[in-house]
């Protein structure tokens, strides 16, 4: 009996790339150019994984929409230009190249990334970094709803064929892992993101990972039960 399709789907910023220090640097830009107070970097950060427009209102829900639009735009337009600086590299977390290699050589698994990214910005970084051929299926912020809803999951499971029960989601913040469970896949945090293991735990991980090392055994961890259940209920 050939066995189900695994997907593995990655959040991007905060679980691939170490992005902190552009968010933050881009997010300053934008509100000093309309005239609002930085806000803490802690807060900043708290509110990676959202897609822009819902970050921005997250940050600054009692300005009107409108002044949130051109913030928004103002980010945009400052990341863009602090991609040309060296000291605000994006670099890839430790061991992400070799977890990405292993996942890749084990049969009847596919990779993807669902993130509030950009098509544009998330094209970027894939491509900085060399690893847009791991991935079957991309779903940023420009094609779904912001996380947690679950609909980025959805739809990489729809390009796959995969099914929920033979879907991972790993992430680093509590939206990631409130979208794993809306979708009814499971969820894996990281702890080298920007929400607490505490706060991933909470939303729904199985486990949080303190390195890339930890994810084989976590994925066998799920899948090798998954398997016995099937094997009684058609034995039933």
């Amino acid at each position: 009996m050939t066995s189900p399709l695994r997907l593995v789907v990655f959040d991007c910023d905060g679980t691939l790339i170490d992005s902190q220090h552009m968010i933050v640097a881009a997010m300053n830009h934008a509100f000093d150019a309309h005239g609002l107070d930085n806000l803490p970097r802690e807060k900043v950060l708290s509110i990676v994984g959202l897609s822009l427009d819902e970050a921005i209102h997250a940050l600054v829900p009692q300005v009107d929409p409108a002044l949130r639009s051109r913030v928004t735009e103002s980010y945009k337009g400052a990341f863009f230009e602090l991609r040309r600086r060296k000291d605000l590299a994006e670099p890839l977390f430790p061991g992400v190249r070799e977890a990405l290699d292993a996942l890749a050589a084990r049969d009847g698994t596919v990779l993807g990334i669902a993130t509030g990214k950009s098509q544009r910005g998330l094209a970027h970084a894939l491509e900085t970094h060399g690893l847009r051929d791991y991935f079957v299926t991309l779903q940023t912020a420009d094609d779904a709803p912001s996380k947690p809803h679950p609909e980025m999951l959805r739809r990489a499971m729809n390009d796959t064929g995969a099914g929920p029960a033979d879907t991972v989601l790993i992430g680093d913040t509590s939206y990631d892992m409130e979208m794993a469970r809306a979708a009814g896949a499971h969820a894996l945090g990281v702890d080298w993101g920007y929400h607490a293991p505490a706060m991933l735990q909470a939303a729904g991980a199985a486990r949080v990972l303190g390195s890339f090392d930890g994810l084989a055994p976590a994925l066998d961890a799920i899948w090798p039960a998954r398997k016995d259940r099937h094997a009684a209920a058609g034995g039933a």
